[in-house]
């Protein structure tokens, strides 16, 4: 587990300032703080936004009854940037071990596009449950801004 005083503060205002900040760790290299590369992080929050368009898998609403609780205790933790680290995720939200950064950082610029895009409803979250637009939105930036922060910019 990587202790928080090695972790970049940083905080994204939407997520066009999250690809920025995906495409300048390509352009000038970066050192690791945790166990993933850029190219993982980048699969990794593609995983997790494109099912707010798509939806999630239906086994996760098997833990909707958390909802109220996770909005209370972990919702304003990842939105104040103090989000937990060393929690596994899902394995279907793991990026595979190889991973080719630019393309990656690609993907995840394709999918920030279209999550900006998309005019329908987005669909419920599986630990915060429905929300706003404005809302969905600002967690899945909070949530790149929680994962680039382990890359340190090559300087």
């Amino acid at each position: 587990m990587t202790k928080m005083n090695d972790l970049r503060t940083i905080e994204f205002a939407d997520l066009t300032a999250a690809v920025d900040e995906a495409r300048s760790l390509l352009a000038s290299g970066y050192s690791r703080q945790g166990q993933w590369t850029l190219g993982q992080i980048c699969r990794h929050l593609v995983l997790v936004q494109d099912p707010s368009v798509d939806g999630y898998p239906r086994w996760m609403s098997l833990f909707a009854f958390l909802r109220p609780v996770m909005r209370r205790w972990l919702l304003p933790k990842l939105l104040s940037g103090d989000s937990p680290t060393g929690i596994r995720t899902t394995s279907s939200f793991t990026p595979p071990a190889s991973t080719d950064d630019a393309t990656e950082v690609d993907r995840f610029a394709a999918s920030v596009d279209r999550l900006l895009h998309y005019t329908g409803d987005y669909a419920a979250h599986p630990a915060f449950g429905r929300l706003p637009r404005a809302r969905i939105l600002e967690i899945h930036s909070a949530h790149a801004a929680h994962h680039l922060r382990f890359l340190i910019p090559s300087k």
